[in-house]
C-alpha cells in the first residue's frame, strides 16, 4: 500500500511538473505571438520609415476619461533623430453595442491622424465588424483628419450630423469609434508636449 501511495505521488509530481513546463512554453509562445501582433498593427498606424526608435519599448502609461476608461492606457512613442514624429495611443470607446472596443489611435506630431485600428471588440459578425480594416476600409476614413479638419461639430457619424459613414443597421458601432477616436485628439491636444517632454526624459529608443 505504500508502494502504491508513493508510485502515484511521483506520478503526480511528473505530471504537474509537465503542465508547468508546457504553460511556460506555451506562455512564451503566447507572448511573443501577442508582441508580433501588436507591432504589425503599430506599423501599419506608423511606418517603420518615419521612425529610428523602438516604438515598440519607447512607451509611458497615462491615464485620462477621455481615453475611454479610468485605467492607465499605454502609448507608444515615435521618434526621428530624437525629434517626435507621432503617438500611438491604446484607447478604448466603452459604449460600442456589444460592449468594450479596444484601439489604436496614432497621431502625428502636428494633431492630424496617421491611423486608427481596432485591437479587439465583441461586435456582431458580418455588421459591426465591419471596423476591422481586415474586413472593410471604414476605419481608414480617420486618415489626415485632426481637431480642426472637420472641425469640432463634424467629429460624428453622418446620421448625426457629422462627415463619418455608419454602417446600415449598425450606427452603434460606428458613433462609439468616432466619438472614442474624436476624445483621443482632445486628450492628444491637452497633453501633447507633455508627452513628448516625457519621451525624451525616458531615454528610450
Amino acid at each position: 500500500m505504500l508502494v502504491g501511495a508513493l508510485i502515484l505521488g511521483l506520478f503526480a509530481v511528473a505530471g504537474t511538473g509537465l503542465v508547468a513546463l508546457t504553460y511556460d512554453g506555451t506562455a512564451e509562445r503566447i507572448a511573443e505571438n501577442e508582441r508580433q501582433s501588436l507591432l504589425r498593427s503599430l506599423h501599419q498606424i506608423i511606418s517603420p520609415d518615419s521612425h529610428d526608435n523602438d516604438i515598440y519599448t519607447d512607451t509611458i502609461e497615462v491615464s485620462d476619461p477621455l481615453l475611454g476608461t479610468n485605467q492607465p492606457v499605454m502609448v507608444y512613442r515615435a521618434r526621428l533623430g530624437k525629434q517626435p514624429v507621432a503617438a500611438v495611443i491604446a484607447s478604448i470607446a466603452p459604449d460600442g453595442y456589444a460592449g468594450t472596443i479596444k484601439l489604436l489611435v496614432g497621431i502625428h506630431y502636428d494633431g492630424s491622424i496617421a491611423g486608427v485600428r481596432v485591437v479587439s471588440h465583441k461586435e456582431t459578425p458580418g455588421l459591426g465588424d465591419a471596423i476591422e480594416a481586415e474586413r472593410s476600409d471604414w476605419i481608414l476614413g480617420f486618415n489626415g483628419h485632426s481637431l480642426r479638419e472637420p472641425g469640432e461639430e463634424r467629429w460624428k457619424v453622418k446620421k448625426d450630423g457629422g462627415i463619418f459613414d455608419q454602417f446600415s443597421g449598425a450606427t452603434i458601432t460606428p458613433r462609439a469609434i468616432v466619438a472614442a477616436v474624436h476624445n483621443t485628439l482632445r486628450y492628444y491636444q491637452n497633453n501633447r508636449e507633455a508627452l513628448f517632454a516625457a519621451a525624451e526624459e525616458s531615454g528610450n529608443g
